[in-house]
């Protein structure tokens, strides 16, 4: 059904170990299309490029929902009209829900790719024009900008580049991103306010219309003409997406017609060119598409005949209600299944109480509508079900001892509907957490509970919770320990960072078929093979969540954070049956996806949940030249059924330059993209060869992009390690990630520790990711009103940003760390008494306890600034942050100071060391 567990996973590579590869597909291409099994699973890290032939039971032709293109058409170009296809997203007999991203042209051997070449349009701002054009772009044909000037004929590319001169960003003045820096001299590389994505060079008008970096952003923003280009340049080509974050504003829109391309099926969106007011030009192969006649009408203006003012085409980012065409069955309701281990271990560390507390709160929060279902289940030993069926007086617990052979005691009342069962399901709840108080079983059959879980969801789909505490025991998918604690510091070999079994991925790929996904909560006080575990919730597209040394009274923060953790998972927005598909412009080619989910084709994501907190990644690559255009796009699109049963489509479209020039490569480097992509690779590389390959192939890639910058600037002195200004923090944030609990060497580092860190790179979106891998660290003990912004009637102060290193840190200061999912506020030793009190509600520094986490709310304007700043940096993220006072000279400062990357410690180099080992490498 699966590849072997550990089967090796060339994800990220070439053949050269400890480079990161260019363009070679990871695992075996699955064949595209109807026929076609579900492709290779390139995914998390765990062999995810292993073919899974029968995993889901489901039809074959997922595709056809989201709408593929059509087979006749394989022939087809950009010139000749293909004949017309079936209805709109031409169904057929697709599995289960539908999937949003339609697929490409279905090429049995190769990644599926939209067709055609030259890019249509000449921008806006452009009709006409030869001069001021964007640096090294060459538009080719007109383009919307209202019907009054509709040139009667297309320039031809070829007139218009030569008219266009090869204007690259060298003519020009040189932009700030390509002012050469000298990495070894300049001190202070950190800038002191946070650094944001670059903003594609285009016009003015495509500009302001562009996606989000927030939602999809490339690694680079000039994208390289061919791929000699790219090698040359020897930089990471991908694409990091948020798809379904929480968005204030999103048009959502109604209409019988969903306009699409009819050979590659991208959605309409402002990239596109109108011919006329009946025809418009596909941005990815170039078709030219009939106009339909709904979409003369604009609905927001009320006016007829002006289809380029729609919603679609002025916004990058928007949201369909789709019509049954895009459904397999009715949209299934919301069903969310708790399934809890109960064993003597579970019962000590006390979260029962915390999770059932939880869920009596926000039991009328939970996302759904009147047919909403939820169960239970319990397991030690043995699994106990629960009876909720409306009219019984109180919960009645059913008892299944037979782990090896699980069935459901009863078909149908174990999933009730929330509103019938309402009072049944309190009982249980305030019950629950005393009814094991006495247990003497140790035992975990977690593999029974979850084939148990998996046969009770399968009839809908909709979410599995698990809430595990120890290593499971018994029955199907029980696991020995792996770790030895006294390999913890080696700076050798790393074993088991893969799973020792396959059974909680096959069981996954099951659930996905069903459309089920399973979130993990691991809440352990000991080693519980988080790599084995995670499986389960990798591909089935579910998150996973990590308390380690959890207790409710002993661990009183990790207590706290599930609590709040819990908030935000039980009421945050859910996507139920959903696929995500990318599309790109003809000529570039996706290959291996980061992201917990199951590849069901070459470029369909299968994702039985969808929530906003989960980020994705993908490698690209550039297949046929791009000489005929200058611009290209990306579309990412989102098929997912609401908590309320609406079926809906979430498409973001990206539009960026193409450049000739390897100066113009550098300038568009995005490095916060480029360093979680690498982190992506990093990760797949660690498990499918060895973590010091990954560790010498991310040295390499600085090594490799700064030697080949060097090369192009003629007039550098060889001593220097020079950089643009665009990769100035390139070596810097490798060097973090090295020193990262997924990839460090030589510090104690738990083996579930290290695998959390890596499940979470392959599944944050980059704004958490950065903050995992480089925190922020801020002075606090002289916050001032100057630069605040305002928020809410609240003023937020704006401290600079400072290096992580302890030059930084004076004994006479306070200082916060923003490490993403923990703050730290480090007081030194001579801190100011005025700030202790005002801020922390201590006399002195003597009189600050060893274990603080929360600061007091007192009434002084030092306290609400400091507040202000925590709570404002607290709520830029999903998940809230566990606050940790340390005091200068504490046991607890080694924590702190692990962060402080630019620093020496005795398994790893300080910055300035990195950057001479660099130097010399470049220099070999």
């Amino acid at each position: 059904m699966s590849a072997p567990a550990g089967s090796s996973h060339p994800a990220a590579s070439a053949r050269i170990p400890p480079k990161f590869g260019g363009a070679a597909v990871s695992g075996a291409a699955a064949p595209a299309g109807p026929g076609a099994g579900p492709a290779p699973h390139q995914q998390n890290g765990v062999d995810s490029s292993s073919t899974t032939s029968s995993a889901s039971p489901m039809p074959n032709s997922y595709d056809a929902l989201e709408g593929g293109s059509y087979p006749d058409m394989l022939s087809s170009s950009a010139s000749s009209p293909a004949p017309d296809p079936a209805p709109e997203p031409d169904p057929a007999s697709a599995p289960a829900p539908a999937s949003a991203p339609a697929p490409v042209v279905p090429q049995p051997s190769k990644m599926a790719k939209p067709f055609g070449y030259g890019y249509p349009t000449l921008q806006p701002g452009y009709q006409n024009a030869t001069a001021p054009l964007i640096s090294g772009v060459q538009p080719s044909n007109p383009v919307y900008s209202g019907f009054q000037q509709y040139p009667q004929q297309y320039p031809g590319v070829n007139q218009l580049s030569s008219s266009i001169g090869g204007l690259s960003l060298q003519s020009s003045p040189q932009p700030e991103s390509l002012r050469p820096v000298n990495l070894t001299q300049e001190r202070n590389i950190l800038p002191m306010t946070p650094v944001w994505a670059p903003v594609p060079n285009l016009n003015a008008d495509l500009k302001k219309l562009n996606c989000s970096p927030d939602s999809f952003r490339c690694t680079l923003t000039n994208i390289p003409q061919t791929q000699a280009l790219l090698n040359k340049a020897k930089l990471p080509l991908g694409l990091l997406l948020h798809p379904f974050r929480d968005l204030t504003q999103l048009p959502v829109i109604t209409s019988n017609t969903i306009v699409r391309c009819r050979s590659c099926r991208t959605y309409i969106n402002p990239f596109v060119s109108f011919i006329d007011q009946r025809r418009w030009k596909c941005n990815l192969c170039y078709r030219v598409n009939d106009v339909p006649e709904e979409f003369m009408y604009n609905p927001l203006t009320r006016s007829y005949g002006e289809p380029h003012k729609r919603p679609e085409v002025q916004n990058s980012t928007v949201e369909f209600i789709a019509s049954s065409d895009y459904m397999l069955r009715p949209p299934q309701p919301a069903v969310y299944l708790f399934v809890l281990d109960v064993s003597h271990n579970a019962v000590e560390a006390g979260y029962l109480t915390i999770l059932c507390q939880s869920l009596l709160e926000n039991l009328d929060k939970l996302p759904g509508d009147s047919r909403t279902r939820i169960g239970f289940m319990t397991f030690d030993s043995t699994i106990h079900f629960y009876n909720l069926q409306e009219g019984l007086s109180q919960p009645q617990m059913l008892i299944v001892s037979d782990i090896d052979d699980v069935f459901l005691p009863t078909p149908d009342s174990l999933l009730v509907n929330l509103y019938e069962s309402k009072e049944l399901i309190k009982d249980l709840l305030n019950a629950l957490p005393n009814m094991f108080t006495n247990t003497r079983e140790t035992h975990s059959a977690l593999g029974p509970a979850l084939q148990a879980a998996f046969k009770l969801m399968s009839p809908t789909g909709g979410r599995v919770s698990v809430f595990q505490t120890q290593l499971p025991s018994l029955g199907a998918g029980l696991l020995q320990s792996r770790e030895d604690p006294n390999q913890r510091s080696s700076t050798k070999v790393v074993q088991h960072l893969g799973p020792a079994t396959d059974f909680y991925k096959k069981l996954a790929l099951d659930c996905s078929g069903q459309q089920t996904a399973v979130d993990l909560f691991l809440l352990s006080s000991q080693y519980s093979d988080l790599a084995s575990l995670a499986c389960m919730s990798k591909y089935s597209a579910g998150c996973i969540y990590y308390y380690p040394s959890f207790h409710y009274t002993h661990n009183p923060s990790q207590a706290e954070k599930l609590q709040k953790d819990l908030k935000r998972y039980l009421t945050r927005k859910i996507g139920f049956e959903a696929v995500m598909r990318i599309r790109c412009t003809k000529g570039l080619s996706m290959h291996t996806f980061h992201g917990n989910f199951f590849v069901r084709s070459t470029d369909l994501l299968s994702l039985a949940n969808i929530n906003p907190d989960a980020g994705f990644a993908v490698q690209l690559s550039i297949e046929e030249s791009l000489t005929d255009t200058s611009l290209v796009c990306f579309q990412t699109a989102l098929l997912y059924t609401s908590s309320k049963g609406e079926r809906r489509i979430r498409v973001h479209t990206l539009c960026l330059p193409v450049v000739s020039s390897l100066a113009d490569v550098y300038a568009g480097v995005d490095v916060q993209a480029a360093i979680c992509l690498l982190a992506n690779m990093a990760v797949d590389r660690s498990v499918s060869s060895s973590l010091s390959d990954a560790r010498d192939a991310l040295v390499n890639a600085v090594v490799d992009s700064l030697s080949a910058y060097g090369s192009t600037v003629s007039n550098l002195q060889h001593s220097a390690l020079m950089a643009p200004s665009s990769l100035k923090l390139f070596p810097l944030y490798v060097l973090a990630l090295l020193k990262q609990k997924a990839f460090r060497t030589g510090t104690s580092t738990r083996l579930d520790d290290r695998v959390y860190a890596m499940c979470q790179i392959k599944s944050q979106p980059l704004v958490h990711l950065m903050k995992m891998i480089h925190p922020n660290l801020y002075r606090i003990d002289r916050l001032t009103d100057e630069g605040a912004v305002h928020v809410n009637d609240r003023i937020v102060p704006q401290p600079p940003l400072q290096k992580l290193s302890a030059e930084k840190l004076t004994r006479e200061g306070a200082f916060l760390m923003d490490c993403g999912s923990v703050f730290y506020i480090w007081v030194g030793k001579g801190c100011d008494n005025n700030f202790i009190e005002d801020v922390l509600g201590y006399t002195n520094f003597a009189s600050i306890p060893q274990k603080m986490t929360h600061l007091p709310e007192l009434d002084t304007l030092s306290s609400e600034r400091a507040r202000s700043f925590i709570t404002w940096l607290r709520d830029s993220r999903p998940l809230s942050p566990i606050l940790h006072i340390v005091k200068d000279e504490s046991p607890a400062k080694a924590e702190f100071f692990q962060h402080l990357i630019e620093d020496r410690t005795e398994a790893a180099f300080s910055y300035y060391e990195f950057l001479l080992h660099v130097q010399q490498q470049i220099c070999k």
